[in-house]
């Protein structure tokens, strides 16, 4: 497998190499997860629009931004969305006195916001990006907290400054009204902030206004050992039940740089945990949407937050906790299927048989109800190739008919050793992203289902639930792996300097690149169908801001 991996990395990087000009390459290097280019700072633009177009790197999962003793670095995470074995590091070194790059945002929109937080949190600033300030902190803060000599102590001067209207000397006829959605309104699930611009009742313009319950997670995972203090973190990142999948991000990731082989039957119940996690997540969305679209407490919201429960009590059987689950371990789970087995599984094989029924319930009063089709079909409309240049993943792909799914493509855990389709739907619109999690109920559920089966009929003498990690674990390398959110595509970035702490942890949360996709989705509509458009996104503020 190694050899294989190794021969595909080197054609990578024939291939890159072939199809750059001599004079932007600096030289060649590896990470752990792929290969890698060294390329220079003044032509960025150059070699992405390269390597997109010619070598087939269509999807910017991630952007990196760290320091070093002696310079600044932006680092790419390219892959494809047709074949996500195809990874390309693109790394872009800058002095320490003159942190300046060329931005990729002109080849990859998504990048637009990445770098945005790559200036604001670390100081690298980019040449060309269209809207180069702060996304998470104040525009007046003072200094990059992430770089290695910011002062802590230092005082800030925070203001208040009247919102002006982006529009107001747009040569337009009518007049535009400027309104303040949010950050504390029921529509936004959390503390987000939309500055729309109304031309009527249609959006003339909408900025999504992020970093409101910036929490600082990435200093305090690198701030934290490998073995034990980062994976509780996690669960923060996403208090709508996905949880155990974010602590699966941060597993594989470690897991990898370390070199630790997880037993078998741990990932078993890794992936049955993380279903259930899924379910969880999807039922909310399904409750709360029904809430956004008909504006009131809904027989929908009552029978999500009904079988929601259900599916809840069975994670705190399993895991001794309702919503900070911290379940996972580095090599495994924390414990095995909570005693009596039988009745566990039992209780979980009951909620399956009767989700059928259930499921037909919502579609009987969501998507075949008259109103919420109007609310949703051809609305909030993502063409593929905008949902590509913006990075979106996960549901918010998938309803866009983008065949991606890291279970499959990218595959990990158990999932490549057991039958469920990936669900797509070609609508491209709310409604379609509404189905898309509906249809994905069912194959968790599926797949939750043949997890069981096999966990009961697994030998006792080899029910081991964690591998034989050592008890300080001080890895080298760099690495980004991900795996497959609830809402997308949740990725982290470790950088390894060999000490007990990472020297960069770099979160990826789907939410982050799909909310950056909402102006394109939501300009030109009525302002009630930017409230569905944004439901639709399903974005948890929690690992949009970290």
């Amino acid at each position: 497998m190694q050899q294989q991996q190794s021969s595909t990395a080197n054609r990578l990087v024939d291939e890159a190499v072939t199809a750059l000009p001599d004079d932007v390459i600096v030289s060649c290097d590896s990470h752990q997860n792929a290969p890698a280019l060294v390329i220079r700072a003044d032509h960025v633009q150059k070699a992405l629009s390269t390597l997109r177009s010619e070598v087939g790197f269509d999807h910017c999962s991630c952007v990196t931004a760290q320091e070093y003793d002696d310079r600044f670095e932006t680092v790419y995470h390219l892959t494809s969305y047709d074949d996500r074995t195809r990874e390309l590091s693109v790394i872009v070194p800058t002095t320490k006195d003159n942190p300046i790059s060329e931005s990729a945002a002109p080849v990859y929109r998504t990048a637009e916001w990445h770098e945005r937080e790559a200036y604001d949190l670390v100081g690298i600033e980019y040449e060309d990006h269209p809207d180069l300030r702060r996304i998470l902190l104040p525009q007046t803060w003072q200094g990059h907290p992430l770089q290695n000599d910011y002062d802590q102590t230092q005082s800030q001067i925070v203001t208040l400054r009247e919102h002006a209207n982006p529009l107001q000397d747009d040569t337009q006829q009518g007049d535009t009204m400027f309104l303040n959605i949010g950050p504390h309104h029921p529509s936004t699930h959390g503390v987000l902030h939309l500055e729309v611009v109304l031309d009527g009742e249609q959006v003339a313009d909408v900025e999504p206004d992020i970093g409101y319950i910036h929490r600082c997670e990435e200093q305090m995972c690198q701030q934290g050992t490998y073995r034990h203090q980062i994976m509780p973190y996690p669960d923060r990142w996403d208090w709508g039940g996905a949880g155990l999948l974010n602590e699966w991000a941060y597993a594989r990731v470690i897991e990898d740089l370390a070199g630790i082989e997880v037993p078998e039957y741990a990932q078993v119940i890794r992936t049955m945990s993380a279903e259930l996690s899924r379910i969880l997540s999807h039922l909310l969305f399904t409750a709360m949407y029904a809430l956004d679209v008909s504006g009131e407490f809904n027989a929908t919201f009552m029978y999500g937050f009904r079988d929601r429960e259900i599916v809840q009590d069975f994670l705190e059987d399993l895991t001794g906790q309702r919503m900070m689950f911290n379940y996972f371990r580095v090599g495994g789970v924390v414990w095995d299927i909570p005693e009596p087995r039988e009745e566990f599984f039992d209780n979980v094989r009951s909620f399956i048989d009767d989700l059928p029924q259930k499921l037909d319930e919502y579609h009987d009063l969501l998507t075949s109800n008259e109103v919420l089709q109007v609310r949703c079909v051809d609305t909030g409309k993502l063409l593929p190739e905008v949902a590509k240049q913006y990075g979106c993943t996960g549901p918010v792909a998938r309803g866009s008919g983008i065949d991606y799914d890291l279970r499959r493509d990218d595959s990990y855990g158990y999932y490549d050793r057991l039958e469920w389709d990936v669900v797509t739907e070609d609508g491209c619109d709310n409604f379609a992203r509404v189905l898309v999690r509906l249809r994905e109920i069912e194959e968790s559920a599926s797949i939750v289902e043949q997890c069981v089966d096999l966990l009961e009929d697994w030998p006792r003498e080899e029910r081991t639930c964690q591998a034989n990690v050592p008890r300080t674990l001080k890895p080298s390398g760099e690495c980004y792996r991900a795996v497959e959110g609830a809402k997308g595509e949740l990725g982290i970035y470790i950088r390894a300097d060999g000490t007990e702490t990472p020297a960069r942890f770099k979160i990826r949360g789907p939410s982050f690149s799909n909310l950056s996709a909402l102006p394109p989705m939501a300009n030109g509509e009525f302002v009630a169908d930017l409230v569905a458009t944004l439901g639709s996104l399903d974005t948890i503020m929690g690992e949009v801001d970290r």
